[in-house]
């Protein structure tokens, strides 16, 4: 049925340089997809497959940073994918289909870059959002050790896998990774200068044998505590959410 426009907000995303619809409730994009965008290291000409895409927002925003790109998305949930569509215009291919069944067109073609955003939650923790459409984008009830896989098969032989997720599953990330990925690098998401990590960011390359590595974290913001209701990123995180900046990799 889609979402009625009193329902929906649009929101900008590298200090406007990206205008997005979303639902007022249900999922959200916020700063991760714009991690995600800035984490992957493409260059004009390649193509770009995002599994499970939302409203389209890291793909947007990694086509501002880097134009030229073909760019693909695909989400399961037919009202999200009909807003990526309108997000993106001619930016993006929006296919609306489940990673696990995609269309015979699409597994016909390999990628340069895949990213993904995938849902955090486990499927039996937390409690269940009131929201369908959040709750889907949230929970996982697809094994992320599928997510990787379709990833694989999407990806030519070299390409790159990039991922945000949350800090608990990387050794659900490291396991499902390790077949068929190699070059496999890791930068923590810390909010605080002395804080776990809650987030990271992953980028892998299919059939490469380098090591792994495990780089500098990423502070998000300044100070020992959030004190003023007020913008505390830091520098670096600044740079990346408003100005579309990269994150390196070195």
């Amino acid at each position: 049925m889609g979402f009625a426009e009193a329902d929906l907000t649009r929101d900008a995303f590298l200090g406007g340089r990206v205008m997005a619809w979303q639902p007022k409730s249900g999922y959200r994009a916020a700063t991760d997809p714009v991690l995600l965008a800035a984490a992957v290291d493409a260059h004009a000409g390649e193509n770009v497959l995002e599994l499970g895409c939302g409203v389209g927002v890291a793909s947007l925003c990694l086509a501002v940073r880097v134009p030229g790109l073909a760019l693909t998305g695909v989400e399961r949930q037919p009202d999200y994918a009909d807003l990526a569509r309108r997000n993106a215009g001619a930016a993006m291919q929006v296919v609306t289909a489940d990673l696990t069944a995609l269309p015979a067109d699409l597994r016909q073609l390999s990628f340069d870059h895949v990213i993904a955003n995938p849902p955090y939650y486990s499927a039996n923790g937390g409690t269940p959002a009131q929201d369908a459409g959040r709750e889907k984008a949230l929970r996982e009830d697809t094994p992320l050790a599928q997510w990787i896989g379709t990833a694989s098969r999407r990806l030519k032989p070299k390409g790159w896998l990039t991922m945000i997720h949350s800090a608990d599953r990387v050794p659900d990330l490291l396991a499902a990774l390790t077949p068929d990925f190699g070059a496999i690098s890791l930068r923590p998401l810390v909010p605080r200068t002395g804080r776990a990590a809650t987030r990271v960011l992953i980028r892998a390359r299919k059939g490469a044998r380098a090591p792994f590595c495990l780089l500098a974290p990423l502070v998000l913001h300044d100070g020992p505590a959030h004190v003023a209701d007020r913008d505390d990123f830091s520098a670096p995180a600044r740079a990346v959410l408003r100005d579309a900046a990269a994150i390196g990799w070195t």
